[in-house]
């Protein structure tokens, strides 16, 4: 079975629960981190399906390697292959796209809820909640590509999730888990103050999102079991 091909930008921002998950489901994983040198495919061949992890740069910087996830992205759209875009992942596909990477209405960072629309696709990769508490950490935002469809939003937010055939692009962080979390908040990044004193409703203390593991870690993966198994399931 061919391995499913995951675009890691920064080598603090890997799979995570992805990569446990792939690992639980027998599924291997071809794991290609550009900070720590390795090259980007050509081709997708050799991969059934693509997973693009985040990043702290802009979607919109002159970086080869965003490009490169860009056209791989375009790849996997011509011939089918399921991808799932994570937070800034989904940004460079929604650009990819066409669609507009800017400013987010608000920088959201830590534990939020997220409104699920009301539509089949939606439903299909969400599940039957209307609502789900996410992990975030995004100060940017796309619009939803045309021909995509909304799956949700939030006030902050308002384009969280869109589907495109196969293809799920999220600005939320489904791949966290305890681990990943507790090393970035140790390590804030330097957007983060200014994006606490200018939202200090989105922008959650290091504190809180500390505190909120313990109500909303199980119910995440959870979610992201499911998010999973709906990708790769397009991919059998």
């Amino acid at each position: 079975m061919k391995p499913v091909l995951v675009l890691q930008h920064l080598v603090n921002d890997g799979p995570a629960f992805l990569g446990t998950w792939l690992q639980t489901q027998g599924v291997a994983m071809d794991l290609r981190c550009t900070e720590a040198g390795d090259a980007f495919p050509e081709h997708l061949d050799d991969h059934r399906a693509v997973a693009i992890l985040g990043g702290a740069m802009s979607a919109n910087d002159d970086l080869p390697s965003l490009r490169q996830a860009e056209r791989l992205f375009l790849l996997a759209l011509r011939d089918g292959i399921p991808t799932v875009g994570h937070c800034l992942g989904g940004q460079l596909m929604a650009r990819a796209l066409g669609a507009r990477v800017d400013d987010s209405p608000a920088p959201e960072v830590g534990w939020q809820s997220l409104v699920v629309q009301d539509n089949d696709a939606a439903r299909s990769w969400f599940g039957q909640a209307r609502q789900h508490t996410v992990f975030q950490w995004h100060y940017e935002a796309f619009a939803l590509p045309a021909g995509a469809i909304r799956l949700a939003g939030n006030v902050a937010c308002p384009n969280q999730a869109f589907a495109l055939g196969p293809h799920l692009g999220m600005q939320f962080h489904v791949e966290i888990d305890d681990r990943k979390l507790m090393a970035w908040v140790n390590d804030l990044d330097d957007g983060y103050a200014p994006a606490k004193r200018r939202s200090p409703n989105t922008v959650q203390s290091a504190e809180a999102m500390r505190e909120g593991v313990i109500p909303h870690l199980r119910e995440h993966l959870a979610l992201a079991d499911h998010i999973y198994r709906r990708w790769l399931g397009a991919a059998a």
